[in-house]
């Protein structure tokens, strides 16, 4: 039985047909990703697949990039939250929200009756102008009966999509749970067309399995939950790398490092099992209630953008479309690149925050890749865009022909939106000239290398090492920085100068030091990702680590996304009622996800919740279709003490994690 995992990433859409009794890998693609319609870059990768392979496929499994960009561009539904009990922060992921009285307190008490009259007056004055609402309730994780009662309301007064924090988090948190509410809200509408469209694609290709989609921490969700609970796909990209990656090479401990083309993504496995971010995965500046993988993103890879500036040659971290592919795409660049040579290079505005790098080069081109969406422009940037729509250029060309400065347009501005995006010198590029990877225009990247070290005033051979040395320090010091961040627990690395010194003589030449400084990894590195050959080698050897870069590397989240499990958790609490901790069998209440009961003893809690939580996470499996489903329990219990030294201890709780494994049926 065979399945087809899929992942679009920043800059590559991969596909893998996969042997799902032996995980043998059948057959791989890749395709250029199109960030303006993924499901272009999805049709362009399985098109490169067998037909016939392809028809005999029995489960499909997508990763995707496509919600974490949307929330970081800013992008989704419009949604209406309805805050209770709990004053709300102004910085939200929406402008439409209400907060009404209601909630509860730790215990599950009713803190101030429900204000349904309010609510009601906010759901009828907004429907016409919200895709969808998102409710959250203070402590609705003790007590839900006020999500329920508001969502029960907007079913009766609006036909729109409706999500509560409590159906997303158990987690304690009520800022956070209200992020994550309005996020997944703002997302069902995206993952829906997401789902649709690939679904179409596929069923043209005659192509009708069963689809499930990764989650942020590896694990797999069927296609209607996806649809209902869309924020959870949060960073499945990476989260299906390092799936793959454990499964080409059957090691249970190792760093992750997967070198795409936007960013390069490291985790580390620990007893096969990555560490799950602690809180919540952190999408841009909104810190979640998501379960995703502690992973380290960085913004390098093969498309970030070289620059040259002050006599020295820096790595940004944005990212450009390759010359070479650029040139591929539009063969009209190769005649502007020859002819750019002429151009005197334009000072840059500023030489502060030199990674910020958003001065113009003679090798910057530009094209559009969005839409405005009715943003308000300045008429000299409608002009630019409307130029650009009829071919790529430079600035140097657009304020030639619309009369004007290169400066003059807040190309910055319209980069951030995403309307814009550069077709700049990469390290992609510098392989081309190499002759190490030489996929699309090697005479793009030939003209680019040869402007740019022309500035530096040093040969294309140096300058081309220069840009590899360059991409594997960066990783070097990611790779560390990762490191660092999960032993100390902390998200900021020590930075004293003893410590910049010492990461630096990692990293640096010491030859001209009186000391040396070595690291040595006690993990071995597992590399994925198209470049991982060509820089994590280097990389590994300045970490005296090993490294294995298994065969099907380069589509390892492809791979990964058809190759994982169904896993649910759920989670209920059992606490004393106020004033009976110091007893030895106290009257307890018990919080789980459908609501809080009450019990004479912590025995007879203890009892319920056991099989209670064995019953609700493994309903939770078997509604994704998860087959041979084990269910696991954890118990902790949180002791405190009184009367100081010689005081006793008193109960103050005991939590049950319930977590069910299984398989996708299908693939049984």
């Amino acid at each position: 039985m065979i399945g087809l995992g899929i992942d679009t990433g920043g800059t590559y859409t991969d596909s893998a047909i996969v042997e799902l009794d032996n995980g043998d890998i059948l057959e791989k693609a890749k395709a250029l990703t199109t960030r303006e319609d993924l499901t272009v870059g999805i049709t362009n990768s399985i098109d490169r697949l067998t037909p016939r392979r392809l028809r005999e496929v029995k489960l499909i499994s997508v990763s995707t990039t496509l919600a974490t960009n949307s929330i970081v561009e800013g992008k989704g539904s419009r949604v209406g939250l309805i805050a209770c009990g709990h004053e709300v922060k102004q910085d939200l992921p929406t402008d439409h929200f209400v907060q009404i009285e209601g909630g509860h307190d730790l215990v599950g008490h009713e803190r101030e009756p429900l204000d349904l009259k309010a609510a009601r007056a906010f759901i009828l004055d907004t429907c016409d102008r919200i895709d969808a609402y998102a409710i959250s309730s203070y402590l609705s994780v003790r007590n839900p009966e006020h999500e329920i009662a508001l969502k029960a309301l907007a079913g009766e007064l609006c036909d729109r999509p409706i999500v509560c924090g409590r159906e997303l988090s158990a987690e304690l948190g009520f800022h956070e749970r209200t992020i994550t509410a309005v996020l997944n809200a703002r997302l069902i509408a995206v993952i829906h067309t997401l789902i649709g469209a690939t679904r179409q694609a596929l069923t043209e290709r005659e192509v009708n399995a069963p689809m499930m989609i990764v989650r942020g921490d590896g694990s797999l969700m069927s296609e209607s939950v996806a649809k209902e609970r869309p924020v959870e796909t949060l960073l499945s990209g990476p989260a299906a790398s390092v799936v793959g990656a454990r499964l080409l090479t059957k090691l249970d401990d190792a760093v992750v490092v997967d070198v795409g083309g936007t960013t390069t993504d490291i985790a580390i496995l620990r007893e096969g099992r990555p560490r799950i971010a602690p809180g919540g995965a952190m999408v841009g500046k909104w810190q979640t209630r998501v379960k995703a993988v502690d992973m380290l993103t960085a913004g390098i890879g093969g498309d970030s953008r070289v620059v040259v500036m002050d006599e020295e040659l820096y790595l940004s971290p944005r990212r450009a479309i390759p010359l070479s592919i650029g040139a591929t795409l539009f063969p009209q660049l190769t005649e502007k690149l020859d002819q750019a040579q002429t151009h005197s290079v334009i000072p840059p505005l500023s030489y502060h925050q030199p990674e910020e790098l958003t001065i113009l080069q003679t090798t910057d081109f530009f094209t559009v890749t969005g839409n405005l969406d009715g943003t308000a422009v300045s008429t000299r940037e409608r002009e630019l865009i409307d130029l650009l729509k009829m071919h790529p250029c430079s600035l140097y060309d657009a304020a030639e022909q619309l009369g004007t400065h290169p400066y003059a347009f807040d190309v910055r501005q319209l980069e951030e939106w995403n309307v814009l995006t550069r077709i700049s010198l990469t390290p992609t590029d510098a392989l081309h000239v190499e002759g190490v990877h030489q996929e699309y225009s090697v005479e793009a990247a030939r003209l680019g290398v040869q402007i740019e070290s022309g500035r530096l005033q040093i040969d294309e051979a140096a300058f081309t090492a220069r840009i590899r040395e360059r991409v594997v320090h960066k990783i070097t010091r990611e790779i560390i920085t990762k490191l660092v961040y999960d032993e100390i627990q902390h998200v900021h690395v020590p930075g004293c100068e003893v410590c910049r010194l010492l990461l630096k003589g990692v990293i640096d030449d010491q030859s001209n030091q009186d000391f040396s400084v070595n690291v040595m990894l006690n993990k071995p590195i597992i590399g994925a990702g198209a470049p991982a050959h060509t820089y994590l080698p280097e990389v590994a050897a300045r970490m005296h680590s090993e490294l294995i870069v298994p065969t099907h590397a380069e589509v390892a989240n492809a791979i990964g996304a058809i190759s994982g499990s169904i896993f649910e958790t759920v989670e209920i609490t059992i606490q004393p009622k106020p004033g009976w901790a110091f007893i030895e069998d106290p009257p307890c209440v018990l919080f789980a996800p459908d609501g809080q009961r009450e019990y004479d003893t912590f025995k007879d809690a203890l009892a319920y919740g056991e099989l209670h939580g064995e019953e609700l996470v493994r309903a939770a499996a078997e509604r994704e279709c998860a087959v041979d489903v084990l269910v696991t329990m954890e118990r902790s219990d949180r002791e405190g003490t009184v009367g100081g030294e010689r005081g006793g201890k008193i109960f103050l709780e005991s939590k049950l994690v319930f977590t069910a494994n299984g398989k996708p049926g299908i693939a049984v």
